[in-house]
């Protein structure tokens, strides 16, 4: 059996269903375009990939020379490295993820030569340099450790130090020694008092061998000399800054006891006050001897020295009396009387001895002494001025309006008393409180409105938004003009043909003798109208079919009937 399908040669044939067959049945210049599109699009969305994964740069190095910088730039552009110059050019920004890895290695390359260098430039010694070259060398990076060493002080932020040494030769009788000089500049509102000053000193002849104190000088910006002839700290206006600083903490603490006694009364914005402290840090020293007359008895009494001499001397008794044995014998020693009753005479004895004695003593006793030494303080207080200046009283009347009243005498009494109480005022030691009532002056602050698109914020956000933004903008464009249209026709359903109408159903016999239906006859206008309906709906499948007629791909159709 013969299998015959009857199909009307007029209808317009299906466009394939697959996506793929779709886009190949696209006119040239539609996939062309879709492909520019695409590939743009994808160009769009990996830039701004890159974008947002440089994230925030950070500054690498600031303030360098033109020189360093250009080195710097140039080695960062062989490392293929991103970077950035802030406004004016005054540092050279990198990825944050990336500086200190970058600071590694450009230290490395040596770079930024302008940094200080210290015992380093030892290691790159040459051969063949003399021995002058290879003290200057050393004495190089002497000086350059100790610029490192002050430049890590708070308020220093730059040194340059000098070293001046002489050859030594041990054939001169008298070497000359060495010197030293400091060149410091500070940062903006930093000083340096005089412990610090004296520890740059210390610091810098510590460091050089046989390097008196007294030989270092010290300077800071301006020029002014920061130590004296004897190798301390220079005074200015005969008060160092230790001194400078205890009066400016006596006259601190006076004025916040003012404030603290008088802003709970007049309030806290209401009040004006300033001390001055004449304070005397001059040094004296007395020494007195009292001496006093020894108190007390005898026994109390302290013996210095005691010194006693004695002598005795006596001579013979010549003879007298009768001759005899009687005037021969040895005389009887004295005897005195017990009683006042009279004795009697004894006989006459041979003539009496002559004797003499003296005795003498001598004690020195202690006298009482007293030695007082007597040191004035340093840091007296010689006289106290206070001035107090008192705003007026705010008054507000039942109308809810606020007008300035003046201070009454009595008040402005009353507020000099306190004053006075809370600096411990001293009439003999001269002190002066004077406090006035005057109005404040309160100057009209005019706030100027910026506009929003002016104001900092916004436009460092818009720097930020305005390369993603733009990507953004074309990836859309890119979208909606190129890729869109392609992809809108290649999804496009095919135009459903109307129930009953020519090539809405298939006559067909398959395995069995059927008649088919006869065809309305073709009505051209039709026809016509609805491949130019197809034509404008559906583009890509029209040129399709176009295309296959062309090419041959087509096969014929058969119209007719089943046969056996």
């Amino acid at each position: 059996m013969d299998n015959a399908v009857a199909v009307n040669p007029n209808l317009p044939l299906v466009q394939s269903a697959s996506f793929g067959g779709r886009m190949a049945a696209l006119p040239l210049r539609s996939k062309l375009s879709a492909a520019l599109g695409l590939a743009a699009l994808v160009g769009v969305v990996l830039a701004m990939l890159m974008w947002s994964s440089k994230g925030d740069f950070k500054v690498l190095y600031a303030n360098l020379s033109d020189k360093d910088g250009g080195a710097v730039i140039a080695q960062l552009s062989q490392m293929n490295v991103p970077y950035r110059m802030s406004e004016g050019g005054a540092a050279i920004l990198v990825p944050a993820a990336q500086v200190h890895d970058l600071r590694l290695k450009l230290a490395t390359a040596g770079l930024p030569k302008g940094s200080v260098s210290g015992y380093e430039l030892m290691d790159s010694a040459r051969f063949g340099q003399t021995q002058f070259q290879e003290r200057l060398t050393a004495q190089r990076g002497l000086e350059g450790e100790l610029t490192r060493s002050i430049t890590s002080m708070a308020a220093v932020q730059n040194a340059r130090v000098h070293l001046a040494l002489p050859n030594q030769n041990g054939f001169f009788r008298e070497q000359q020694k060495p010197s030293a000089s400091v060149m410091l500049t500070m940062h903006a509102g930093r000083t340096l008092d005089q412990s610090q000053v004296a520890g740059i000193v210390h610091l810098v002849s510590s460091s050089v061998p046989e390097l008196d104190p007294k030989n270092v000088s010290v300077l800071d910006q301006s020029g002014a000399l920061l130590t004296n002839a004897n190798g301390g700290a220079a005074r200015a206006a005969g008060l160092d800054a230790q001194q400078l600083q205890y009066v400016s903490q006596i006259e601190t603490g006076y004025s916040k006891r003012i404030f603290e006694m008088l802003e709970p009364i007049v309030g806290r914005d209401n009040l004006r006050a300033t001390v001055a402290a004449d304070v005397d840090f001059s040094q004296s020293e007395a020494t007195s001897e009292e001496f006093k007359p020894n108190q007390g008895t005898e026994a109390s009494i302290a013996i210095r020295s005691q010194q006693t001499s004695e002598q005795t001397g006596s001579t013979g008794a010549a003879p007298s009396g009768v001759p005899g044995a009687a005037s021969n014998q040895p005389p009887v020693p004295a005897t005195a009387p017990i009683t006042g009753a009279a004795q009697p005479l004894q006989a006459a004895q041979g003539g009496g001895a002559n004797s003499s004695g003296r005795r003498e003593a001598t004690t020195n006793y202690e006298v009482d002494k007293t030695v007082r030494v007597t040191r004035n303080a340093s840091g007296n207080i010689k006289r106290l001025n206070a001035a107090v200046v008192v705003n007026n009283r705010s008054v507000t009347d039942a109308k809810g309006k606020t007008t300035q009243v003046p201070l009454t005498s009595d008040e402005l009494d009353k507020l000099t008393a306190l004053v006075r109480e809370s600096i411990g005022f001293r009439q003999d030691r001269g002190d002066s409180v004077k406090v006035i009532n005057t109005p404040f002056r309160v100057e009209t602050v005019t706030r100027v409105d910026v506009p929003l698109w002016k104001q900092p914020e916004l436009i460092d956000m818009l720097r930020a938004a305005a390369v993603p933004a733009a990507l953004a903008v074309v990836a859309l464009l890119l979208f909606f003009g190129m890729v869109r249209p392609a992809l809108k026709a290649a999804l496009a359903p095919p135009p459903a043909a109307a129930p009953g109408a020519p090539g809405s159903t298939l006559s067909a016999v398959v395995d069995d003798v059927q008649s088919l239906p006869a065809l309305p006859a073709p009505r051209s206008s039709e026809h016509l109208n609805g491949a130019r309906a197809l034509a404008k709906d559906n583009p890509a499948a029209v040129a399709s079919i176009v295309r296959d007629w062309v090419n041959g791909e087509a096969a014929p159709a058969k119209a007719g009937t089943a046969s056996t």
